[in-house]
């Protein structure tokens, strides 16, 4: 069979516990007493145990068998949700199974992606690369549906047990349907501290360090954003005299695979019209579109599920260019290692953006205070909203003789 479409499959299957604690996350936060920073930690710490992983998952993958890789990730995906499932109790167990499960999702997002680009033509590999990457879209927006439909019918334990099964599939598929590739292995004098050893060849390389940086900001503001998506509109809900006609949870599974073809589409109009402005127009667009989308939550139901899609589109716009870009950039016998350290820097960066946006909402006066939301988005768009400035200055500083 076609190695896309069951990667694609794959990936979405193992992205079912993703957002289950996002979509949980007001309820969780309440019975569990936590204040906004707290439950933006717990959030966070899945994206810790991806971080503290990845790059020894993808370089793995450079000198082996990355449908085994896969494989091993997946398990672990499938065990940490379980594990939140019958184990977690409060902050401490929690942020041990979200940080379990960012481990076990960093053994196949990158490396389901490494595995995709050895198995198609270069010319083949840009869009193949925007539609696996979309793909991440609308594995969160099933995650957050099926999170709440089976939370409101079965609880929330529930939830967590039934999103274990999805990284069970993703595995068997691979395993299933994909072939063994020869490897010929990253160069010698680099395999000793793999990943470590291949970061500096990486990083000398501007155009790929670019992307790296780029997808860092970029991350910050899509999961920040994505983990208090469900709260924000609970609390704009709660500024209406009529409710929404659909749950928090359905809404925000919506605007998420609304997204899916701005990733897709984004990366077409990249490829016509330049990678480095496109990035940088979606990133000033992102970051000031989600300043106006903080100061709605007391508008009128429609604006605010308006102003919701469209920030959510124009974060996605940039986020398939950016992998295209770094993957073509990328030497091609570290590629594994150039897309560990790509995803660290990324998933770093989503690590930060719940716990930023928890932070901004307690410091600017909690989580009733529409300022606050505000602060929040502007909080975790700063980084978006400075990249044009910032790449405007390296360039002058280039161009000086």
């Amino acid at each position: 069979m076609a190695p896309v479409p069951i990667l694609i499959a794959a990936h979405i299957c193992s992205m079912l516990g993703f957002a289950t604690f996002a979509a949980l996350l007001p309820q969780l936060r309440d019975a569990w007493s936590l204040s906004n920073a707290e439950a933006g930690i717990v959030g966070g710490m899945f994206f810790a145990g991806y971080i503290a992983s990845v790059s020894y998952w993808t370089a793995l993958t450079d000198r082996g068998d990355g449908r085994k890789v896969y494989a091993a990730g997946s398990a672990i995906a499938a065990a940490g949700s379980a594990g939140f499932a019958w184990l977690a109790h409060g902050l401490a167990s929690g942020i041990f199974f979200q940080a379990l499960l960012g481990v076990g999702i960093a053994g196949t997002y990158m490396p389901g992606l490494r595995l995709l680009s050895d198995r198609v033509s270069p010319g083949r590999q840009s869009r193949s690369i925007a539609f696996y990457t979309a793909s991440f879209g609308i594995g969160t927006a099933l995650s957050l549906a099926l999170a709440g439909a089976v939370a409101s019918r079965a609880g929330w334990k529930a939830a967590f047990l039934v999103a274990a099964a999805g990284p069970v599939i993703a595995g068997a598929l691979v395993l299933a349907f994909l072939r063994a590739l020869p490897r010929a292995g990253a160069p010698a004098h680099l395999r000793a501290l793999v990943p470590f050893a291949s970061w500096g060849p990486i990083l000398r390389q501007r155009e790929t360090a670019g992307y790296i940086v780029g997808y860092a900001v970029h991350c910050l503001e899509l999961f920040g954003s994505r983990s208090w998506m469900v709260a924000f509109l609970t609390f704009s809900a709660g500024l209406h005299a009529t409710a929404f006609p659909w749950s928090a949870q359905t809404i925000a599974a919506a605007v998420n695979l609304m997204s899916v073809p701005a990733s897709i589409g984004g990366n077409e109009i990249a490829l016509r019209t330049g990678r480095r402005r496109w990035i940088l127009l979606a990133m000033a667009a992102s970051g000031s579109s989600g300043v106006v989308l903080g100061f709605s939550a007391g508008w009128h139901w429609s604006v605010v599920l308006l102003l919701l899609a469209a920030y959510s589109m124009l974060v996605m716009a940039e986020s398939a260019t950016l992998t295209a870009g770094l993957v073509a950039a990328a030497p091609a016998p570290l590629r594994g290692s150039a897309l560990g350290l790509y995803s660290l820097a990324g998933f770093g960066g989503g690590m930060l953006g719940p716990i930023v946006f928890g932070a901004a909402l307690d410091v600017a006066g909690g989580a009733a205070s529409k300022v606050a939301w505000a602060a929040g988005y502007a909080a975790i768009g700063a980084g978006c909203l400075l990249a044009p400035a910032v790449s405007w200055c390296v360039e002058r500083q280039r161009a000086r003789p």
